[in-house]
């Protein structure tokens, strides 16, 4: 019996965060940047009460939350979209602008999905290099070729935690040719607090060739509901809005990010307490000569060169006591770990955990 074929996919698979380690549910997880306190009380509360209209589909067009992000950025509504997270933003780009035989531009150590959603699309990913686990501005220039349509970068850049600085991006757009598409993803822009940076909202929101995205998933704490936007030129949302899926931002995710976006002191306390954190957790690794750059983010990289203990087995021993961390082999970043900085507590047990196995 002959069966349907598929089609011939050469792209790697997205490999999430650990949620369990050998079939138990992990006490303590630290691996998929998560917010550290969670969703705004108020975002919960608009949850509950949206659920008694469950039965019913939501917005296609996301017009309530659409408004609210309007007014609180001070950006244009028909200039923004929706999506189920802002992976799914991604995935719209590389839909309405690849090819087979065009060419994206990728930092070396940047989120996978880039490369993933590329593939899929027929894309050829070229890799630009990286300096000290900073993006190279000047090497993105050098991979460009009469076959480059779209570079994505993160900024911060996840899994490195690292911050290119607005000179350097506003030059990099400038050096481009205008028919290639920059996309800049804004996930952790909050946390950055360096004069020299600056989102990319700020900087592009005028451009005709930049994409913008943003997530609820990190700061804002909604991961679970899968909501994020993207902000660019009229011409740019309306191609993308052609291939949306209706509905494709469920009510309760529409509803409970909204009312989040507006909570501006579950933020502030959500940013202070990263911050700080990073900071504890920076000195105390650096006390065990684990090496680690300086993160602008709510994670840290962190590598194992100098003891006497790789990743691996750092990774499983923490995973015995219920701390799940992100393994970096997928990124071919060699004998490293990515931590997310989670509640006060969560934190205190990794580092106490993290000294026994180091013997410090």
């Amino acid at each position: 019996m002959k069966l349907p074929k598929p089609n011939n996919i050469q792209a790697e698979k997205y490999i999430a965060g650990m949620s369990l380690f050998k079939s138990k549910l992990a006490r303590i997880k630290l691996s998929a940047n998560e917010s550290a306190l969670g969703p705004s009380p108020k975002a919960i509360k608009e949850y509950i009460k949206v659920s008694k209209s469950f039965a019913r589909y939501p917005d296609s067009d996301g017009t309530f939350l659409k408004n609210i992000l309007s007014k609180k950025f001070n950006i244009d509504k028909n200039r923004i979209i929706l999506g189920a997270g802002s992976d799914q933003i991604f995935e719209l780009i590389c839909k309405s602008y690849l090819k087979k035989g065009d060419e994206v531009i990728v930092p070396k150590y940047s989120f996978i999905i880039y490369r993933i959603y590329s593939k899929i699309n027929g894309a050829k990913v070229i890799f630009s290099k990286e300096n000290n686990f900073t993006v190279r501005v000047d090497d993105i220039l050098k991979k460009v070729t009469t076959k480059t349509k779209v570079v994505f970068l993160a900024n911060p850049n996840n899994p490195t935690g690292t911050y290119v600085g607005k000179k350097d991006l506003i030059f990099l757009r400038k050096k481009l040719r205008s028919n290639i598409l920059l996309v800049v993803d804004d996930a952790y822009y909050e946390y950055v607090k360096q004069k020299d940076y600056s989102s990319a909202l700020k900087l592009f929101s005028n451009y005709k060739n930049v994409v913008i995205t943003r997530t609820f998933s990190k700061i804002y704490g909604l991961a679970g509901l899968r909501v994020g936007w993207g902000y660019g030129s009229k011409d740019i949302i309306d191609v993308m809005n052609r291939i949306k899926p209706p509905f494709n931002v469920n009510k309760a995710a529409l509803f409970s990010a909204s009312a989040a976006v507006k909570d501006s002191n579950w933020l502030n306390r959500e940013i202070k307490h990263v911050n700080n954190w990073n900071k504890k957790m920076f000195n105390e690794f650096k006390k065990m000569k684990i090496a680690t750059n300086k993160s602008y983010s709510n994670f840290l990289l962190v590598n194992f060169n100098k003891v006497k203990i790789n990743s691996s087995n750092v990774f499983k021993l923490l995973a015995k006591v219920g701390i799940l961390v992100r393994k970096m082999d997928v990124y071919g970043i060699k004998n490293s770990l990515r931590i997310t900085i989670g509640k006060s507590e969560e934190n205190r047990k990794l580092i106490s955990k993290m000294k026994k196995i180091l013997n410090v």
